[in-house]
């Protein structure tokens, strides 16, 4: 065999083997395993971890010999949560330009642009996700393992691509790319698209339609007169897999007249797989969002009306949208982020929601909406291994997280906050002065 054939053989080998060796062999038995799949809630149930993957799932398992055991008696055992979209990893330090990724042309003296791209559909965050960045390892110890990265807006209706990732703090898990793209509607959209809503979903479908165009005919329906279309052709090539159904449009949309008019796009261009974001209205035309079958993310915590697209906001919009027929997911917003998941979920349940809905919203339902359920989202058997086993009742605030997977690795429930805490919870006064004062 050729030298070089046979050198590389061997690192290929040395490598798959080193890429299993964080991935223990773990048996959790005892607990009251919530599968958010066909076995329901097994009492007393054992999960299986090996080489990544959940290998079994049940009340009669046999623990294969030489497995770390975990006893989960007493507690809960759930598949890792997923917050449904977020800007966790694409910013550090808000007001330090450098940190902050999540947003392209948009005017602000932080954004340390010299230029303005040139595009906005065709922004994909995941070139800039850093799984170091210290929000992960606080997310993730609170049982959110898996997490939506989506962009904000700068000066166009279009943020850009949202890319999907695992919060295992990995240097090299990369996101999964170009899963939804992002589009403002309503009020926050018509600021971008000549001052009123209207203007933003006319300059939607003109995109959208010019996308199509150029996906049809491999031109656009005015390929010599570019200052007659409303985006680049860059941005008219990452539109393409929208309107082909390849890629989801994610729109954020509040007021439930908008809503309505989104989902006309539906009758325009059939092939569109759309998702609602934000939907602080949506209760009020559930039974229209059930009937499109479109599904729709929402802050279980929007009670307020933040502006005047959601003076309708209700802590029962979850359970409103839910009893309709409508497929529902979470995210965790607001000062405490990402990582306050399972408790907006809590409140949800507090405010109509049934536990078992209520839980889908953050395991099953996004993954499910946004296509990676065949792999993430629920306790079975050949699944990656997103597992959290829990002290008490997840969706309860005083729980937390005793063990925490993701993808069969074992992650530390520590964090810079836990770090900070030990090193200053009980001074030594032999140490420096800077540590004491």
């Amino acid at each position: 065999m050729n030298k070089f054939i046979t050198v590389a053989l061997s690192a290929f080998v040395a490598f798959t083997q080193v890429g299993f060796a964080w991935a223990e062999n773990v048996a959790i038995v005892g607990g009251r395993v919530v599968t958010m799949g066909e076995a329901g809630v097994i009492e007393n149930g054992t999960v299986i971890i090996e080489r990544g993957r959940i290998a079994a799932v049940g009340a009669d398992v046999t623990v294969p010999e030489g497995y770390r055991i975990i006893d989960a008696t007493g507690k809960y055992v759930t598949p890792g949560l997923m917050n449904s979209a977020t800007t966790i990893g694409l910013e550090e330090v808000s007001l330090e330009g450098s940190t902050v990724d999540h947003t392209i042309n948009s005017g602000s003296p932080f954004s340390n642009n010299s230029q303005d791209a040139p595009f906005d559909a065709a922004f994909d965050v995941s070139y800039a996700y850093n799984p170091n960045a210290t929000l992960v390892a606080v997310t993730r110890m609170e049982g959110v393992t898996r997490a939506m990265i989506v962009p904000n807006f700068g000066a166009s209706i279009f943020g850009g691509n949202a890319a999907l990732v695992d919060l295992s703090g990995n240097i090299d898990s990369l996101p999964v790319a170009g899963v939804a793209m992002t589009v403002g509607l309503g009020s926050s959209g018509g600021s971008h698209a000549g001052g009123s809503r209207a203007g933003a979903m006319s300059y939607l479908i003109r995109a959208l339609a010019e996308a199509e165009s150029l996906s049809r005919r491999g031109v656009r329906s005015l390929p010599t007169r570019e200052r007659d279309s409303v985006v680049s052709q860059i941005d008219a090539e990452a539109l393409i897999p929208v309107v082909k159904g390849e890629r989801r449009l994610l729109a954020v949309v509040s007021r439930a007249s908008d809503i309505v008019q989104t989902l006309r796009l539906l009758d325009r261009f059939s092939n569109i797989k759309l998702v609602i974001y934000g939907a602080e209205e949506g209760w009020m035309v559930a039974n229209k969002l059930a009937a499109k079958n479109v599904p729709v993310i929402i802050d279980p915590q929007s009670n307020l009306p933040s502006t005047f697209d959601s003076l309708a906001s209700t802590y029962h919009n979850a359970s409103r949208l839910v009893r309709s027929g409508v497929k529902v997911a979470f995210v965790a917003n607001g000062a405490g982020g990402p990582r306050l998941l399972p408790q907006s979920a809590g409140i949800a349940v507090a405010h109509g929601m049934a536990w078992g809905d209520a839980m889908a919203a953050i395991t099953i339902n996004p993954a499910e909406i946004f296509g990676i359920n065949s792999r993430y989202g629920s306790l079975e058997r050949g699944k990656e291994a997103d597992v959290v086993v829990w002290d008490g009742d997840p969706l309860e605030v005083m729980s937390a997280p005793t063990a925490v997977f993701i993808k069969g690795q074992s992650i530390e429930l520590t964090s810079r906050q836990t770090e900070l805490r030990d090193r200053y919870l009980d001074l030594n006064p032999d140490m420096p002065f800077a540590y004491v004062k």
